[in-house]
């Protein structure tokens, strides 16, 4: 058993954020209808096909379709961060695969049992319901590093303030 001062051990979930933009500009986000992030307006993404062997790049391509019907290929992608959040929400550990998708979306895709859609400025997102962490790391990471990359981790456990740290930048 872990001593009480450590973080517990929880299940480790691979996933990937996609960011789409329209081509005004704007950022295509999900209000969340499932867990996690019920409620709150996110990017589209889900969690790797690990079973199979999926990559990152892979699962955004494939979770960009399911959820938008928008056709892209790898080459429409840009990985520009990866983000290990510790201890999400309490309840598990994740490895997310931030992605800025080069190939803009012409209009808002239909409502999918997983959420409805809206495009936003980057200005109107920051007056929006989001998860904590997409306030204080991903958006301020889409800002800065979209066109880089960067390595961080956070600490997302319940009761402390969201600690990020960089660990690398290209």
């Amino acid at each position: 058993m872990a001593p009480a001062s450590q973080t517990p051990a929880l299940t480790y979930k691979l996933a990937v954020l996609v960011f789409i933009e329209n081509e005004q500009g704007e950022q295509l986000l999900m209000l969340r209808a499932k867990p996690p992030n019920l409620g709150v307006w996110s990017p589209i993404g889900g969690k790797l096909e690990t079973g199979i062997g999926e990559s990152p790049f892979e699962c955004a391509v494939r979770e960009t379709q399911e959820e938008t019907g928008l056709v892209i290929k790898s080459s429409d992608l840009h990985l520009f961060s990866m983000i290990a959040e510790k201890a999400y929400e309490g309840e598990k550990h994740w490895l997310m695969f931030l992605f800025r998708c080069k190939k803009p979306i012409i209009g808002l895709p239909d409502a999918i049992s997983e959420g409805t859609f809206g495009f936003f400025s980057r200005e109107a997102i920051k007056t929006l319901p989001i998860p904590e962490t997409d306030r204080t790391a991903l958006w301020p990471i889409f800002d800065q590093y979209k066109d880089r990359f960067v390595s961080l981790k956070a600490d997302c456990a319940p009761g402390k303030p969201i600690r990020v740290e960089i660990e690398e930048i290209c």
